[in-house]
């Protein structure tokens, strides 16, 4: 068969097959299978995955793009063969063209995610992935490949290019960074009641737990406690530098007071304090929670207020899964607590502990395992609860700024605080004289 001449060069290709120098090269095309396989397999098993158990409804679009992504590999290879060696498809160099475009950016896609996480065998996998699938494109392109309706293509291909930025951007930017989730706590106090021998009080608190954001909450931990407080009064007025020793004493107490010309605030010490939500448990989007305490105290009780607080931590529900979190140990009994807990002096701890699921299969397969550690400290001078998640064995490391906050916004841990709400105690102890 002879060489077919300069003006039929363009009827050649558009039988499919390349020319025969090119023809006579094997390795191409089956390196070029090759990868286009390996990328099929690696972005379809993740692709799979998020279609069925990713978080939030754009993972799962995310999975259904990475099959789109995979399927088109799969048929990139089986054009390549048969544009190298066959020629029976008309536009098997177009669709190995495309075949070898949406591996590439698909795989640099993944190579971006896959860089934050801990495994280097699948970094070192995406990057040999995606200089494999890049080379393929140039491998491709350089066989003059006819387009058919090029512009329409063009657009086709410009299309898929920013939905799959958008949808990357979307995930990996604009989610981690976006603010304004962040559930409320309310306090409201019921009427006092005295007791029938007149000797105590209870004062009822209700605690309501409102959700008016658009995601659902992972519940880590979540406490009550009460702070009674000596207040009396001067005769006269205070001196500046009584003021100054009130100001500094704010940096050394979680109990924080007034500045006052008359009123003398001492330190504030604990009276009650409880759990009032179960850790692990969960509030939805647009719901809300309600509880009620009661807090007794004698009537002869030195304390002049009552301040009471309630704080908890969340985790978002779109950012990770949550096994149970169940008790596992306190630092009183010889448990390991991390040595930055055993430097709070006077406080005593109980700490709870889940495992953590990412959102999405990348991060799941390339990050290792992490898990979350709530802590409830308790102690004379207050109590607060907060939550930490990290890798199995790092629970002792004090993490820096920038990874609490790398932390806080990969999983969306968010801390609220309400109060004090305070109340004077001088009514209830005239009115056990009447």
């Amino acid at each position: 068969m002879s060489t077919p001449p300069k003006s039929g060069f363009c009827s050649y290709l558009r039988a499919g097959r390349a020319p025969a120098k090119t023809r006579r090269s094997r390795t191409t095309p089956v390196l070029i299978l090759l990868i286009l396989l390996l990328t099929a397999s690696y972005l379809g098993r993740f692709g799979v995955e998020d279609l069925n158990e990713a978080l939030t409804f754009m993972g799962r679009v995310t999975g259904a793009g990475l099959i789109v992504a995979s399927i088109a590999a799969l048929l990139g290879g089986a054009a390549v063969m048969d544009y190298w060696f066959r020629g029976s498809f008309p536009h098997s160099g177009i669709v190995a063209l495309v075949g070898t475009v949406a591996a590439a950016l698909t795989n640099l896609m993944v190579l971006l995610e896959v860089a934050n996480g801990d495994s280097r065998y699948y970094m070192a996998a995406s990057i040999l992935l995606t200089a494999g699938s890049a080379w393929a494109v140039f491998a491709v392109g350089r066989m003059s490949v006819e387009i058919p309706a090029p512009k329409r293509l063009a657009v086709a291909v410009l299309a898929s290019t920013v939905f799959a930025i958008a949808n990357f951007g979307y995930q990996n930017l604009y989610q981690p960074y976006q603010h304004g989730a962040r559930p409320i706590i309310k306090l409201v106090m019921g009427n006092p009641e005295l007791s029938m021998d007149r000797k105590s009080f209870a004062i009822p608190v209700d605690i309501t737990l409102d959700n008016h954001s658009d995601v659902g909450f992972y519940v880590m931990g979540a406490e009550f406690h009460a702070m009674g407080q000596k207040v009396t009064v001067s005769a006269s007025d205070r001196l500046r530098q009584q003021w100054r020793d009130d100001a500094k004493q704010w940096s050394k107490s979680q109990e924080k007071s007034p500045l006052s010309r008359r009123e003398i605030h001492q330190a504030g010490q604990l009276v009650a304090a409880q759990p009032w939500m179960v850790q692990g448990n969960w509030i939805e989007a647009s719901d809300s929670f309600v509880t009620r305490t009661v807090v007794q105290l004698p009537i002869d009780t030195p304390y002049d207020q009552v301040s009471f607080y309630a704080t908890a931590s969340f985790a978002r529900k779109d950012r990770l899964g949550l096994d149970s979190v169940r008790f596992d140990r306190d630092s009183w009994s010889g448990g390991k607590v991390p040595h930055w807990m055993k430097e709070q002096e006077n406080f005593d701890s109980l700490i709870y502990t889940g495992r953590v699921h990412e959102n999405n299969s990348i991060n799941a397969r390339t990050m290792d395992p992490r898990f979350v550690d709530v802590y409830w400290k308790f102690g004379t001078q207050g109590a607060a609860v907060f939550s930490s998640i990290t890798r199995k064995g790092e629970e002792d490391r004090t993490p820096s700024d920038a990874e609490n906050r790398a932390v806080s916004n990969r999983y969306g841990l968010v801390d609220v605080v309400t109060g004090p709400i305070q109340r004077s105690l001088w009514d209830i102890k005239i009115k056990s004289r009447q």
